[in-house]
């Protein structure tokens, strides 16, 4: 938007504070090279347009905003004579997208000294040179070490994943080796008994009826009930009393196996009465082998279930195989970045899932959005590792108005007021010498804001810390690709 020429004097703008060392020569160029323009209460430019002009007030209101989500949020407003906005960057070239990073309005009418952009440039670079170079090695040397610094925490927090996905598959691997020794030597001892059995005085038919058993004590494994534990200690005792009564010695430890299986008294008084006396406790043992090989053949199908789950989630969380930008369900990104920290967690932290299962999916990053998750979940449990290790951490989803809002509750000690304004700046940290960069939030901040559209902020007292996400519904019209996650400030003011 263009404002209503007006003429410029050297004197005016040598006594703003960013002009008054300059000579009345330098003074009367900017004046000529320049120009000063009155705007009526309006928009003077808007974020994300190029960036064409560099602007200093010299009297009036301004404000500038910037796009959160679907909103303008406001983050500047000041009547303080000499503020600049706009192109501030321009002497650093094509080597930056040179584009407004805010929108900036004025609520009265209002007179800028207004300097082309590439007239800025020219000028800095040849009244301040020595500035100039320190400025870009300012600037490229802070966004380079914040680009290494970024990949060292993303480094960090793959190890720390890494060493819980080890942790979590340990687990049912161990478990399915184990399972597959005792599921060998329960065959051996089953080809040995069927031998002995095959070896024996057994009409054809009596053996028939036993196969007939068999299966079907296989399948009644397959669909044995869930027992509480009086329940089981109660089944295990019926059973240990039948095998006694009926002669099988070692009732009391077949019981406990059967009674897992399922079976009952009832059960075996129907295996008594179809074979005879004399074989029922060949047959007693025979059915116990049957019964421990298919309760470890499940056992090997759980822990391979489990491992291929942890793998699936891993992908999930790492999102190798997806396209960058896509449609997401929220819940699967939350799910496997929880299953992912599970060995950080611990057991002493409590997660209660607190999810709205109606929210749609929602355009984004996910691999990005599984960093946020994770540098949120991460400070969560290591706020309340602080308070005695032990705390809930609740994760929430519903729908805010237009947006998805993702929110994590801990129980720790809370984030202090004097703090609180800080804790998404580069480098800012609250943890020990060596034990954070200071870059999760500023990452997670960037990933949210700048790439997703969204915002993100923290409600904290003492026993109640929120950080609460909120992502757009829909795309914007602009994503086809994604948007640097650079932010500088946009107007400086005098200290």
């Amino acid at each position: 938007m263009s404002g209503q020429p007006v003429p410029c004097s050297p004197r005016e703008i040598g006594s703003l504070f960013l002009f008054e060392k300059l000579s009345p020569e330098q003074l009367g160029r900017l004046c000529a090279e320049g120009r000063v323009e009155r705007f009526e209460p309006g928009p003077v430019y808007t974020e994300g347009e190029p960036a064409t002009c560099f602007y200093v007030m010299i009297e009036g209101t301004v404000v500038l905003s910037r796009r959160v989500g679907g909103d303008d949020v406001e983050v500047t407003r000041t009547s303080q004579p000499g503020v600049y906005a706009g192109a501030m960057q321009a002497y650093i070239g094509d080597r930056v997208r040179q584009v407004y990073n805010n929108s900036m309005r004025v609520t009265e009418p209002t007179r800028f000294f207004v300097l082309p952009a590439d007239t800025f440039a020219s000028i800095m670079q040849e009244w301040f040179p020595m500035a100039v170079h320190l400025l870009e090695g300012l600037f490229f040397g802070s966004k380079n070490t914040q680009r290494m610094i970024g990949q060292r925490e993303r480094l960090l927090a793959l190890g720390s994943l890494s060493a819980g996905l080890t942790h979590e598959l340990n687990n049912p691997a161990a478990a399915a080796v184990r399972a597959t020794a005792a599921l060998r030597e329960r065959v051996a001892k089953m080809r040995h008994k069927l031998s002995v059995i095959s070896a024996g005085p057994y009409p054809r038919e009596d053996l028939a009826q036993l196969i007939e058993i068999q299966e079907r004590t296989a399948e009644r494994v397959a669909k044995a009930p869930v027992l509480s534990p009086l329940e089981a200690s109660d089944r295990e005792d019926e059973v240990a009393d039948w095998l006694d009564d009926h002669g099988i010695p070692d009732g009391w430890r077949l019981a406990p196996t059967f009674v897992q299986a399922g079976l009952d008294p009832d059960w075996l008084d129907q295996v008594a009465a179809a074979v005879d006396e004399a074989i029922l406790p060949g047959a007693i043992g025979w059915l116990n082998y049957t019964v421990e090989t298919e309760l470890l053949m499940d056992e090997i199908a759980d822990s391979t279930t489990r491992i291929s789950h942890l793998v699936d989630a891993a992908k999930q969380y790492s999102q190798l195989d997806r396209a960058p930008y896509r449609i997401v369900d929220v819940h699967e990104l939350l799910d496997s970045t929880l299953l992912m920290l599970s060995g950080k967690i611990g057991e002493r932290i409590e997660v209660v899932k607190e999810y709205d299962r109606t929210v749609p999916p929602i355009p984004a990053y996910p691999a990005e959005l599984n960093q946020v998750w994770t540098n949120l979940i991460d400070n969560a449990v290591s706020a309340m590792a602080g308070a005695g290790g032990q705390g809930t951490l609740t994760v929430r989803t519903a729908l805010d108005h237009d947006r998805l809002l993702v929110e994590f509750r801990d129980t720790g000690p809370g984030v202090a007021p004097e703090i609180r304004d800080r804790i998404f700046d580069p480098f800012f940290t609250t943890k020990p010498v060596g034990e954070g960069t200071g870059l999760g939030l500023d990452i997670s901040w960037r990933i949210v804001v700048n790439k997703h559209h969204g915002s993100i902020h923290v409600e904290s007292v003492p026993g109640d810390t929120r950080f609460q996400v909120l992502l757009p519904l829909t795309a914007a019209e602009d994503e086809t690709t994604p948007e640097s996650t650079d932010s500088t400030e946009s107007l400086e003011e005098p200290a």
